[in-house]
């Protein structure tokens, strides 16, 4: 008999992510992997990867294996300023940059530098799990804002930030929002940071799809607008390059990014500099536009064939969804009085792994009638075959 042991109090909510449970199936042989929200693997630049790779080890190989600064490689920060303010008009004097061990690791710096138990969180709901998680970790209250057709509904948001006064942030996805694949118009953007403005709250804006657009406008980050210093931004190559790598970033006003700095050295000292070099010399040396135009076409195509399979096979049977403008992700919605954890179990049966949507809600109890399906990492083949068996398990239910 050994001990019984006794966890944090900060832990002892926490689960397992339900998608992380989730994949379990979706690695195992004969699962078709809905669930998951992987690249496409034709989406990673391998050559190029190989080639850096090879020629940093040769010639400069104690750069890739020594001891790195926190804040993190300097010519990648370097570039990324320049890169951010000619691309995106993100640049102002008074912000800095820190590379992070991909995007989710500002989620969690920026909860530990600014957030103390019991503290609020304004999130969109649904929003993505891993950052809950992060804020969860912390033993900070979440405060959901319905998400509507063009983004966070700006009434909720302002009812919640006047009855939450221990609210820090505001975080939001806004474009192609996960789970939801929702794009936050530029009108709601601007009201949102007004809001944020008007009442002394920071805006946590995550914007690692921002870089798969495959239709419609772009519209300009809400950092882009930050004359103020309350908008943190973060960025990542996890989705444009490879997530192995875990490289993200964070641009936000130099006093943050200096506490950020500070909780990253408690954390894991600094991010996989192998890993940093490689974005760097890909975004100098190589067609880095190029790739990224590559990758929008191949989620293009593979978006849309979702979209028709699901026109096909599951909006007979009732089952609507977004269409998403970018991102990797379409959320759908099942008719009324169809349960929803059936329906994932009885397509998991099926070898069909799907994300119920209360994994992305602000309490797994909070009733939804959602499911998150993912086009990025399935073969052709596997979306055919897998859409087709949601529409008869859909059927059966439905009937």
């Amino acid at each position: 008999m050994h001990m019984s042991y006794k966890f944090a109090d900060r832990v002892m909510g926490l689960k397992p992510s339900a998608i992380r449970e989730i994949l379990k199936f979706t690695s195992m042989p004969g699962y078709i992997p809905f669930a998951a929200g992987n690249p496409a693997p034709e989406a990673f630049p391998i050559e190029a990867v190989n080639e850096i790779s090879a020629k940093l080890l040769n010639m400069h190989p104690v750069d890739a294996l020594q001891y790195s600064i926190t804040e993190g490689y300097a010519p990648l920060r370097e570039h990324l300023k320049d890169y951010m303010k000619r691309k995106h008009n993100i640049d102002r004097e008074f912000d800095n940059i820190i590379i992070t061990s991909g995007a989710q690791q500002v989620m969690n710096l920026s909860t530990m530098a600014l957030c103390n138990p019991g503290d609020t969180i304004i999130c969109e709901n649904p929003s993505f799990i891993g950052s809950l998680n992060a804020f969860r970790s912390f033993e900070i209250n979440l405060a959901g804002v319905d998400v509507e057709a063009d983004g966070m509904s700006i009434e909720v948001l302002e009812n919640q930030i006047k009855s939450n006064q221990k609210a820090r942030f505001i975080y939001t996805i806004p474009n192609f929002q996960n789970p939801s694949g929702v794009t936050m118009s530029l009108e709601k953007r601007k009201k949102l940071y007004d809001l944020a403005k008007q009442y002394g709250l920071l805006i946590l804006e995550d914007n690692p799809y921002g870089d798969i657009r495959f239709s419609g406008e772009n519209i300009p980050s809400i950092k882009s607008f930050d004359e103020d210093g309350i908008v943190i931004y973060a960025g990542s190559f996890s989705k444009v390059l490879a997530p192995g790598i875990r490289v993200g970033y964070c641009i936000a006003p130099a006093e943050i990014i200096a506490k950020l700095v500070v909780c990253k050295q408690t954390s894991d000292v600094h991010s996989n500099i192998w890993g940093q070099i490689i974005c760097h010399e890909f975004m100098t040396n190589y067609d880095y536009e190029g790739h990224l135009s590559k990758n929008c076409k191949i989620y293009a195509k593979k978006a849309n064939l979702m979209m028709d399979l699901i026109d096909k096979y599951l909006l007979p049977a009732g089952i609507t969804y977004t269409r998403p403008e970018g991102g990797l992700f379409i959320w759908c919605k099942l008719p009324d009085g169809v349960d929803m954890l059936e329906f994932c179990n009885a397509a998991v049966e099926q070898k069909v792994a799907v994300v119920p949507g209360n994994a992305f809600t602000m309490k797994d109890t909070d009733p939804t009638q959602c499911f998150r399906v993912n086009f990025s990492t399935p073969t052709d083949e596997q979306l055919v075959q897998g859409m087709e068996i949601l529409g008869e398990v859909a059927n059966k239910l439905i009937k």
